[in-house]
């Protein structure tokens, strides 16, 4: 990774910025807190952490609109805490940028134990630099690790995914879904199949994914289908399999 293990909090209650600081200064990261949103996002600007942790309830510039401002220049991995346990503000806190969302009070078990899970996941991109004595301006060859369907092109090492040459902007879990739909092909990947495996785990029939795991799937397919520009009523890409999940089209 190239950000060293730097960590921003982002909270307005003294006590829980002190355990979360304290949470993570024990997992190894160096650690900046903030009391307020605008503080927040110039401490991500300045310290460009591998993680940040945002409070959703905070005077002025709220959890939300601070995760969307972060999401417009930084790829840091956010974790949302609130205490509204409400289903919509989980999917909402999820389509701002957050990669994860955590009911307070927390456990800092759990919250350590969800962060670790977020590092075994990529980083968002790596931009590769042309190589000494090639022409900056050719077109590369493509790699042979490249999955593609129907002019999606994507590169897991890479990070990169593009339509039609063009760029994909997604997020991690979007890129992640992505790709594991394009590796299965036309075999369905059902909704737990997909939450277990942007939390890093494999199924074996033993895992809990809850109802709110499952949503947060069909929000994250929803905004990845928004960004292919196709439409659920007539799918181009991915089609749903009623009850079950996810496959791509034929």
């Amino acid at each position: 990774m190239d950000q060293q293990r730097v960590a921003v909090v982002i909270e307005d209650e003294e006590d829980i910025r002190s355990l979360l600081s304290t949470v993570l200064a024990n997992a190894g990261f160096t650690v900046h807190g903030a009391a307020t949103g605008a503080e927040g996002l110039r401490l991500v600007r300045d310290h460009e952490p591998l993680v940040t942790t945002l409070d959703v309830n905070m005077p002025g510039m709220d959890g939300f609109e601070t995760a969307k401002r972060i999401r417009t220049f930084s790829s840091t991995y956010i974790v949302m805490l609130s205490a509204r346990t409400e289903e919509i503000d989980a999917l909402q806190g999820l389509e701002a940028g957050a990669d994860d969302y955590i009911a307070k009070p927390f456990r800092p078990r759990e919250l350590r134990a969800r962060i670790d899970a977020m590092l075994r996941r990529p980083r968002h991109r790596v931009d590769i630099a042309p190589t000494a004595g090639t022409d900056p301006i050719a077109e590369p060859a493509l790699p042979t690790n490249w999955l593609e369907h129907k002019g999606v092109r994507l590169n897991r090492d890479m990070r990169i995914a593009t339509l039609n040459g063009q760029d994909l902007e997604l997020t991690r879990s979007e890129f992640d879904i992505l790709a594991d739909l394009l590796a299965a092909g036309r075999r369905v990947r059902g909704k737990s199949d997909l939450a277990l495996m942007l939390r890093g785990e494999r199924y074996t029939g033993i895992e809990y994914v809850s109802d709110s795991d499952a949503r947060a799937i069909e929000v994250h397919v929803a905004n990845l289908r928004r960004k292919l520009g196709e439409s659920p009523a007539n799918p181009q890409w991915i089609e749903t399999v009623r009850g079950v999940g996810y496959r791509l089209t034929a």
